[in-house]
């Protein structure tokens, strides 16, 4: 019988990059639920709720889960560097980038409407 080796290196590099994926949606989505219910909440109490609260505090999660997937993306492309790959994977985070640039924007915008 032969004794299986495993590729720790490969095995640890192959499920990083998914983990990190699956924290930034988890944390998107529970921002999602999270603003979606206290909408509601708000809604059926007929309370006024101020709306730029759960925009700042969704806003600062989808900000977070993108930085899991660009490092998710990072560990991957680090690995696995081919040319097309990396042009890949330039475009993708430069397009997080941005996106998370003004969503950190609008969320410095939101916290000033806040504490007014």
């Amino acid at each position: 019988m032969g004794v299986e080796t495993i590729n720790w290196y490969e095995l640890i590099i192959t499920w990083v990059p998914i983990a990190f994926s699956i924290v930034g949606s988890i944390i998107i989505i529970y921002g999602g639920i999270l603003a979606t219910i206290k909408t509601l909440i708000s809604e059926i109490k007929r309370k006024h709720y101020y709306y730029a609260e759960i925009r700042f505090d969704f806003t600062s999660k989808i900000a977070l889960g993108l930085e899991f997937f660009i490092a998710g993306d990072l560990i991957k492309t680090i690995t696995e560097p081919t040319f097309s790959q990396i042009i890949t994977l330039a475009v993708i985070v430069g397009i997080r980038t941005v996106i998370g640039y003004f969503m950190d924007k609008e969320s410095k915008e939101l916290k000033k409407e806040i504490l007014k």
